[in-house]
């Protein structure tokens, strides 16, 4: 079996429900995973819109939570979970709305997908700030074992 990513909340390439977005309350969906790499001694979590700003058009991967350092033993995160109930030594980078922290789906039109990219990494990074996205894969490049990936979609209703 393979490194996988899932949630209670939605199912790969499914619906992610509203609670978990602007039009909710916009918390964190619970996530888990599976199949860790033995050799494993870290994760990094990125969750993005490659669809940003339109599904039809396409320019840019909006970047929507960043968390790294999230410790080797560790099966998951819990529902709504914030910089002070992460696992001890997990840190957050900063996301497309400047901040650290989980910020849900809020498409301003169309259906987007949003891509929950879960990385095992063969070292812990330490504490490297609150690095956005990019600076962060950069980073990490020749330390990935493994990765896996979970989509949801989501389509604000008028």
């Amino acid at each position: 079996m393979s490194f996988s990513l899932a949630s209670a909340a939605f199912e790969d390439g499914s619906t992610i429900p509203a609670t978990y977005t602007c039009d909710g309350t916009d918390m964190s969906p619970p996530l888990y995973w599976a199949n860790v790499p033995a050799e494993a001694r870290s994760f990094v979590l990125v969750v993005d819109d490659p669809d940003a700003p339109d599904p039809a058009a396409p320019r840019m991967r909006f970047v929507h939570w960043v968390v790294y350092d999230i410790p080797a033993d560790c099966v998951g995160l819990p529902e709504g979970v914030t910089a002070d109930s992460l696992p001890p030594g997990a840190r957050e980078g900063v996301n497309d709305f400047k901040q650290t922290g989980y910020r849900g789906p809020c498409p301003p039109h169309g259906r987007h997908r949003y891509v929950h990219t879960l990385y095992a990494l063969d070292t812990a990074l330490g504490d490297i700030g609150a690095p956005p996205r990019d600076v962060l894969l950069e980073t990490i490049r020749d330390h990935v074992l493994s990765s896996a990936t979970l989509t949801g979609l989501y389509e604000r209703r008028p």
